[in-house]
Parts: structure tokens; sequence; C-alpha cells
């Protein structure tokens, strides 16, 4: 019985009729063309399959790293305003709504945080003239976004003109507007004297 060829229900149609067949029959005479002339669709299906995937992978990771730029965009001009003691330049990366964070610690080790609900004093004393640059520096980001929000975090080193000052981690948080561009709601950022390591190509910037 296992060697038995499989039935047809109707005789009349049995080449062209497939509606006519049992399902044994059906999965009989499909293996037959299937042997006769190799069609294998499951291949060609697999195959268009990780052709599609592919192609979408790499669509989706174009549309990251643009939109990672865009989320860096603001911090880079922050820096350029900061560098340039231009405080329009830099009150214009910031949301109408902002408040900063300051995480430090004494001389005697003891935490300092201070919390400010704008950055009012932040702008002015950027746009305040000082004799020697500020250059802020930073590596190692890390970006996030969901959605209209956006997370990045990132040390960095603080020089006034090539004199290191200080180092910290700086944390952002961006929001996108109806305008499609970001800007920065929360700031915060800690502040140590000493155990930085800058990497050396940024180091060697500032010789």
């Amino acid at each position: 019985m296992g060697n038995q060829k499989p039935t047809i229900a109707s005789n009349s149609k049995r080449n062209n009729d497939y509606f006519a067949l049992t399902p044994r029959a059906m999965k009989y005479l499909f293996a037959k063309q299937t042997q006769k002339n190799d069609y294998q669709p499951h291949k060609k299906f697999n195959l268009f399959v990780l052709i599609l995937f592919c192609l979408s992978s790499q669509w989706v990771s174009a549309q990251s790293a643009q939109e990672s730029e865009a989320v860096m965009t603001p911090i880079r001009k922050l820096f350029e305003g900061m560098q340039k003691g231009d405080s329009a330049l830099a009150h214009s990366v910031f949301a109408k709504q902002v408040t900063l964070a300051i995480i430090g610690v004494d001389k005697n080790g003891k935490l300092l945080q201070r919390n400010e609900p704008s950055v009012d004093g932040f702008i002015k004393s950027v746009g305040t003239p000082h004799a020697e640059p500020w250059n802020e520096v930073i590596w190692d980001e890390k970006i996030l976004i969901d959605g209209n929000l956006a997370q990045v975090g990132a040390s960095y080193a603080f020089y006034l003109a090539k004199k290191f000052s200080h180092c910290g981690v700086d944390a952002f948080h961006l929001v996108k507007g109806d305008d499609g561009n970001w800007k920065i709601f929360h700031l915060a950022y800690s502040v140590r004297k000493g155990d930085c390591a800058v990497p050396q190509k940024i180091s060697k910037q500032f010789e």
C-alpha cells in the first residue's frame, strides 16, 4: 500500500484540472513535475526574501545613520557657539523649556549637585567675552532614538584654548519638533579634574 500510486478523483481533466484531484493526487503530480523540471519554488522564494531583507536592512541602517547625524547637529552647534563665544548660536540649539544639572565633588570629595530650571546663566557665560576660547571635545558617543525622543551620552574634555581644564560625561536629552529639527531640552554633565582618560588623538590637538 505504501508504494501504491494515489488515485485521481476525476479522469476527465486529470492533466489540467487540479481542483478535481484528491490531496494525495495533487501532491503526487506536483512531485513528479518537480522531478521532471527541477522546479524549486521554495528556493526562489527564500532567495527573494533574503534579497528583500538585505535591501530593507540597508535602508533602515541608512535612515538610522541619517537620524543620528540629525540628533548630533545641535550638540555640535552648541560646542561651536561655546568656542566662538556666540551666545545666539548656543541658544538656538535649546528648546523653549530647558533644565540643566551639574554633578561634581568638593575638595573633600563630597557630592556637589546643582540643578537649574533654565540655561540662561549658561548662555550668558558663553556670550560673555573671555580671553581664551572654550574648546569642548567629546568621544564614545552613545545615541538612543525613540520616535521624537533622543538621548546622547558621551565623555568629554574641556580646554581653555590649549590648556586642559577638566573632563566628565555629557548627557543630552533632545526632542524632535514639528519642523523636523532636534532641540536640547535637558543637559546634565559631570565635572572632574583628574582621572581623565582623554584619547591621544584628542589630546594631541591641544599640544
